[in-house]
């Protein structure tokens, strides 16, 4: 058996000392949910057969591990992670430490055994619990994963690449739009944030997609996160470089520019595509007040309904805006005011949306404008069956006002809409219904400026 390991490695029999640590080659595919393909490629080369490697991996979950060389596989994975207080005790037996007391003082003592605690004092007296903070050697301190691999080559390779699942890294995709009239200048970035990995100079890809989640991290994974992190001060590395994307199984994939240096708590933000102009239409919508199945209540009192704001960002084809595939996340409408200074003025959260297809958001509620829709008749009827055997037919007849008031200096358009599962018509309305689908109606209202407008419509449902 040929054995090979890194850092001093037998290799046909002799023991091989390496010079220098071995530099690897780090690429991260990270997830929306926190989930990171790491691929790392290390130069150590393997003979044919059984070969040993050590190799210090952050965040490795052994069950996970996989070469991605198909002439080699993992034939064991031994890992040990980073240390505990109470496992270096345990490994201290015997030896003599120093313990902190206070600032500047000090004592020493032999740990007889950790669990139950026993010291020695240095005259023969023993204690039963810590005598103060014990100041480790650092060789009995292990600081990043440990792994043992034994790797099965079919043939000599020139490296070893590998593959695993870690946890402990998010993105997240933003998108602004400022607002002028009909068009909007649309701009997007994507942050990454650790929370507990690290990765020096790595290649990064951001996935979106739909992937499905059946296997949960092991707690021991989770329990070496770095300390203090909420508390560190993010520091924002926008690239100016742009984003590459590629369309990899029902995922798109999105290769950041150059290589990252990935720490927990400093978010790095990239720009997604370059800066676009698009045409922007605003909608106002009441939204309607049938059930979508079931029975319409009789509720005779005034209500005081939402008028929605939505806004759509046209995609054109053949832009680079309008053929990219935008991965979810938010959305947020900026618009200028008297003085030139953008205020936010609508935020929103946005599906992956596919190459083409346009961004249709709902931002919040208007301010100004303002409806109020009431329940003016109700009638419920039997119905003889349509066939004998049947049971009886049932018909709900309801009578609706909405009085829409405009407040702001320009004239308006509102739509009114109801949607509806099932049999349902609209018998009467004072503005002619637009029909959207099988499902939805639309009443389009024009409302002038600091005036009002009023829709009156009976609907009939039969079951």
């Amino acid at each position: 058996m040929n054995r090979c390991v890194v850092r001093g490695a037998w290799c046909g029999g002799a023991l091989i000392a390496l010079a220098a640590p071995l530099v690897a080659q780090t690429s991260l595919s990270i997830y929306r949910d926190g989930r990171v393909v790491v691929r790392r490629t290390f130069p150590q080369a393997l003979q044919q057969g059984r070969n040993a490697v050590a190799l210090r991996l952050e965040g490795l979950d052994p069950a996970t591990l996989f070469s991605t060389d198909t002439s080699v596989s993992v034939n064991s994975a031994t890992v040990r992670y980073p240390s505990t207080s109470s496992e270096v005790l345990a490994r201290a037996a015997g030896q003599t430490l120093s313990f902190v007391r206070a600032k500047g003082d000090t004592v020493r003592a032999t740990v007889v055994r950790a669990d139950p605690p026993q010291y020695k004092l240095p005259d023969g007296r023993m204690l039963l619990s810590p005598p103060g903070e014990p100041l480790f050697p650092a060789e009995l301190v292990r600081t990043t994963p440990e792994a043992q691999l034994v790797l099965d080559a079919s043939r000599a390779r020139q490296r070893t690449d590998i593959a695993y699942v870690a946890q402990g890294v998010t993105w997240e995709a933003l998108y602004q739009v400022i607002v002028t009239g009909t068009r909007g200048q649309v701009s997007g970035t994507a942050t990454v944030t650790s929370q507990n990995l690290r990765a020096d100079s790595a290649e990064v890809q951001l996935v979106a997609g739909a992937i499905r989640r059946t296997r949960q991290p092991k707690s021991e994974q989770e329990s070496y996160a770095v300390d203090g992190v909420a508390s560190r001060g993010a520091v924002v590395a926008l690239q100016q470089a742009l984003t590459t994307e590629e369309a990899v199984g029902e995922t798109h994939v999105y290769q950041l520019p150059g290589r990252l240096t990935i720490e927990p708590g400093v978010p790095i933000a990239t720009a997604l595509f370059p800066r676009s102009s698009a045409p922007v239409a605003q909608e106002l919508i009441v939204p309607g007040v049938l059930p979508w199945r079931g029975w319409i209540g009789q509720t005779p009192e005034l209500n005081r309904v939402p008028v929605q704001v939505w806004y759509t960002i046209k995609r054109a084809p053949k832009t680079a805006f309008g053929d990219r595939p935008l991965p979810a996340g938010t959305l947020q409408l900026y618009q200028a005011d008297s003085s030139g200074r953008v205020q936010l003025i609508g935020e929103a959260a946005n599906d992956h949306t596919a190459p083409g297809r346009d961004l249709r958001v709902q931002s919040g509620d208007a301010f100004d404008i303002t409806a109020e829709r009431v329940q003016t008749d109700y009638n419920q009827e039997q119905l003889p069956p349509l066939r004998k055997g049947l049971p009886n037919r049932q018909r709900v007849t309801a009578a609706y006002r909405v009085t829409i008031t405009n407040a702001k200096s320009d004239a308006v358009t509102v739509d009114v809409r109801e949607a509806r599962f099932g049999n349902w018509k609209i018998i009467e309305s004072s503005v002619p219904p637009e029909k959207l689908s099988s499902t939805e109606m639309r009443f389009r209202m024009q409302v002038p400026t600091g005036g009002e407008a009023t829709l009156t419509y009976t609907v009939q449902i039969e079951s």
